[in-house]
């Protein structure tokens, strides 16, 4: 979709309501709704972080979204899918601000030039014992990313058109922190597999998309 046409249809999402856990749970892992209610209490405690959803247009001025490869490390969202983002710290204001500073740091685009358009649906991430706070924010010029060598494998582009057909979606076989071998949704973007916290967040992006494009 061109961008120009993308940004005058997406001025409709700050009235919508958020679709919350009901997009989310579309593609949740099936044992989502279990952990939940096993640290219901946990959850209230949990560390917070805060990831941007950023849309962009490409040098064809086509509209796509970002998200990159974590590093493989000792730790269980190792060489995982996300959007740019983190942890809460201290110099953090606001969630957004940490959305903001961690895609800086992240992919090298400057936090002034990030519009956000709408914050969305939190999501607690049981393994981490993380809740996080996603982003919805476009750019109005072709990014130039600059990778974190220390943190991110890899940035991955992904068109608008892609990322909406039903046909990306799937299933494939993951083995989860817990050391155990299950069915999860999934969606292929650029023969990557992106599921767990990612894939329900993206869940709810494009049903909000899906009511305005």
């Amino acid at each position: 979709m061109n961008f120009g046409l993308f940004l005058d249809k997406i001025v409709h999402l700050e009235h919508l309501p958020l679709p919350g856990e009901t997009a989310q749970f579309k593609m949740s892992p099936p044992y989502r709704q279990a952990l939940l209610k096993m640290n219901e209490q946990v959850i209230k405690n949990s560390k917070k972080a805060a990831v941007m959803a950023l849309f962009y247009p490409n040098i064809n001025n086509e509209t796509y979204i970002v998200l990159i490869k974590r590093k493989s490390y000792k730790g269980v969202h190792s060489a995982q899918f996300a959007f740019p983002g983190g942890k809460v710290e201290k110099s953090d204001v606001t969630l957004m601000d940490t959305a903001l500073r961690e895609t800086e740091e992240e992919i090298g685009i400057p936090k002034n030039n990030i519009i956000n358009i709408k914050q969305l649906t939190e999501l607690y991430i049981p393994p981490s014992n993380f809740t996080v706070f996603p982003y919805f924010g476009t750019l109005l010029n072709t990014p130039i990313f600059i990778k974190q060598e220390s943190e991110v494998d890899a940035i991955v582009e992904v068109s608008l058109k892609d990322f909406l057909n039903e046909k990306m979606i799937s299933t494939t076989i993951v083995k989860t922190s817990y050391n155990i071998e299950v069915e999860v949704p999934a969606y292929n973007l650029n023969g990557n597999i992106v599921w767990g916290a990612t894939a329900m967040m993206l869940s709810e992006i494009k049903e909000l998309l899906n009511k305005v494009l």
